[in-house]
């Protein structure tokens, strides 16, 4: 079984608001598969899935700097995210911080754990 620490960043990640509808049902099926001859599986699945999904800062930047950016969140949401992601790149981050990409890169961080 997996360490209890990893399981509560799956949940949290699945909590998160941030969190795509098609990431949360993958960690959902890692959760309900721990325990069973289906984990090591869904844990592979769940990896692969983040390393798609996890964003790197500059990624996200570009993101919400761009017009779809802005079409998807208001030019004015769109702009304070981007601020946001200035912030988190000024002070040497690399990755999203946002709800649902921080327990997704803390998990990815440990994926020898699910393999």
């Amino acid at each position: 079984m997996m360490n209890e620490a990893i399981v509560e960043k799956v949940k949290a990640l699945i909590a998160a608001p941030s969190c795509y509808a098609g990431l949360k049902k993958i960690a959902e099926e890692y959760i309900a598969a721990l325990g069973s001859d289906r984990e090591k599986e869904a844990g592979r699945k769940l990896v692969a899935e983040l390393e798609a999904d996890v964003l790197s800062i500059d990624d996200v930047l570009a993101f919400f700097e761009s017009d779809v950016g802005e079409k998807t969140f208001g030019a004015e949401q769109a702009a304070a995210y981007a601020a946001h992601a200035r912030e988190v790149k000024a002070k040497g981050g690399k990755w999203c911080d946002c709800p649902a990409c921080a327990p997704g890169r803390e998990i990815l961080d440990r994926k020898e754990e699910f393999c």
